[in-house]
């Protein structure tokens, strides 16, 4: 039977097209949407192209998956500013299922990762995220922030992609190899078109600098003696549809598989969806739709030959950055590189690498809210620590871990702070007296008999210590424990007190409990000796009772004066 007032609205899927407020977004700024498109495309083509053949299935694989889930993540999604598309976090886990299982494996795991999210969203899975404190968010923003520098050393230096997948390590050897047989023109553009853009952006936040910028840096290098790779000649156009790889035999073996993808999607999904909140305050994205959109995505993306995507938060950032308002300029990004694909793959094939570089170095840079990462440094230890471990393990390790990593350490300085705030006070007898109680009376009584009060949780992270202060009680005849203020008691914290109950009786010292709330019940009565009090009527309702009851108890042993 439902309360009055609490009824729960019920479920609804998220809507299948862009509903009126979607509409009026995409109506409020075209052009700035249209220009952020093409800007966040140009960003995102050399991409995909490296995700691509990082995973394993060629480029045209990351290209298909830039522009089919591009396209659907942005018109199903719950973000306004989101980009999806293939991502470095997800080539890491797509590498070793190629291995195992093939090109046609990871088309599948791509398909199952699509109806576990779409799963998710209709458990409203996505609402999950607002329990991701900020320390952990900032912290995986400013360690992402320094991935994507990292990531961008081979084209800012001119230099191969490194094979290995640790980021760090990587940029070390291919600063050691630059070292060894330097050219300057790599840098040089990359530093100029960054610092372009982070000029740009004081001058007029408005315009988007990249693409001038981009645009200045190709015909420098090609109108000048100067030289730098180039991103060189693109696959043309996109895979016939096929479900040539489906096989329901293949489903067991690949469920692990399935639920890792589809965990790190729509964990990297809504991180960067937060992130990109954070980056606008007029703009907050739906967690479950957001699940909902990249269910279908990966979903459909299998069938043009393309790897798992997942939102990226690079060409988010790129797009956010760049003015876009809505989710225009996302399907405007897909478009885009679906044109450049089949029209214009000539002349971009001529855009310098160092110059892409140097736009994901700015933006980087813009990343990170330096007042934000200030004010947590500041707050509390805790939350410093939290922030700094959550960046470290970003870029040591990977996304997951690093979340798992700051939700784990948020969680025990939690634990120790509610821990905290279980107490164990003493409460004077006065308050529990009945009647005409002389000076000498209750002098006597406050010999014999001590009350305490219990506040806060009584449970596994404050429960030893609980025993220990209880246990040092100095000699007295009786022991009233006022309940009525714990919020909180599990397993272990009546586990500890049945073991003081224990230790204080076999001192002598007879126990009274007054104010067990109901919902405290059963698990006090689930110990013996804890039963033993309710079985022999030392259980009361009130404070006054109980001190009452051990005043009348002390007197028919002949410890009081009757």
């Amino acid at each position: 039977m439902s309360r009055p007032g609490r009824t729960r609205p019920p479920f609804r899927l998220p809507s299948p097209l862009p509903g009126r407020t979607d509409l009026a977004a995409m109506r409020r700024a075209p052009g700035r949407d249209l220009l952020a498109g093409v800007t966040v495309a140009l960003v995102a083509l050399p991409l995909a192209l490296g995700f691509g053949i990082s995973s394993g299935l060629g480029a045209q694989a990351g290209i298909a998956t830039a522009i089919v889930a591009g396209f659907l993540a942005a018109l199903f999604g719950g973000s306004n500013l989101q980009v999806s598309g293939p991502t470095g976090a997800m080539t890491v886990v797509l590498v070793p299922i190629v291995a195992a299982h093939g090109p046609s494996g990871v088309l599948m795991v791509g398909l199952m990762a699509g109806l576990i999210l779409l799963a998710l969203a209709w458990a409203r899975g996505g609402r999950a995220m607002r329990y991701v404190p900020a320390p952990v968010i900032e912290g995986f923003t400013l360690g992402i922030a320094a991935v994507i520098a990292l990531q961008q050393l081979p084209f800012v230096l001119g230099l191969p992609q490194d094979g290995g997948h640790n980021v760090a390590a990587g940029a070390w050897r291919l600063v050691r190899d630059f070292a060894a047989d330097p050219d300057w023109t790599p840098p040089a553009i990359a530093l100029g078109t960054a610092a372009a853009m982070l000029l740009g952006a004081r001058w007029k936040p408005a315009v988007p600098f990249s693409l001038p910028a981009v645009a200045a840096a190709t015909a420098l290098v090609h109108l000048t003696p100067l030289s730098a790779p180039a991103i060189g000649a693109l696959p043309a156009g996109l895979p016939a549809p096929s479900a040539g790889f489906l096989d329901p035999a293949a489903a067991g073996p690949l469920l692990g598989a399935a639920v890792a993808v589809a965990a790190l999607a729509a964990l990297e999904s809504l991180l960067s969806a937060t992130v990109a909140d954070g980056m606008r305050v007029d703009e907050r994205h739906d967690p479950d739709r957001e699940l909902f959109g990249q269910g279908v995505a990966n979903l459909v993306v299998p069938f043009f030959g393309g790897v798992p995507a997942t939102a990226a938060i690079a060409r988010t950032a790129v797009n956010v950055r760049s003015g876009a308002v809505s989710r225009l300029a996302a399907m405007t990004h897909a478009v885009v590189l679906a044109a450049v694909v089949l029209a214009l793959a000539p002349l971009v094939s001529l855009v310098p690498l160092a110059a892409l570089g140097g736009v994901l170095l700015a933006t980087a840079v813009r990343m990170v809210e330096v007042g934000s990462v200030r004010v947590l440094m500041r707050s509390t230890r805790g939350d410093a620590a939290v922030l700094v471990l959550t960046a470290v393990a970003t870029v040591a390790l990977d996304l997951v871990t690093a979340v798992l990593v700051g939700m784990a350490v948020t969680a025990l300085l939690a634990l120790r702070a509610v821990a905290r705030g279980a107490r164990l006070d003493r409460v004077e007898l006065a308050e529990g007296l009945h009647g005409d109680h002389g000076a000498e009376e209750r002098a006597l009584l406050d010999k014999h008999i001590v009350a305490y009060r219990l506040d806060g949780p009584l449970f596994f992270a404050a429960a030893h210590r609980f025993l220990l202060e209880l246990t040092e009680v100095a000699d007295v005849s009786a022991v009233v424990l006022r309940m009525s203020h714990l919020s909180t008691v599990d397993a272990t914290g009546a586990m500890v007190l049945d073991d003081a109950v224990r230790r204080l009786e076999r001192r002598g010292i007879t126990v009274l409990l007054s104010g067990v709330r109901p919902d405290h019940e059963r698990a006090l009565r689930s110990r013996s000796a804890i039963e033993g009090l309710y079985a022999r009527g030392l259980v009361l309702d009130t404070t006054p009772q109980a001190i009452g009851r051990a005043h009348a108890l002390l007197r028919e042993r002949g410890t009081l004066p009757a």
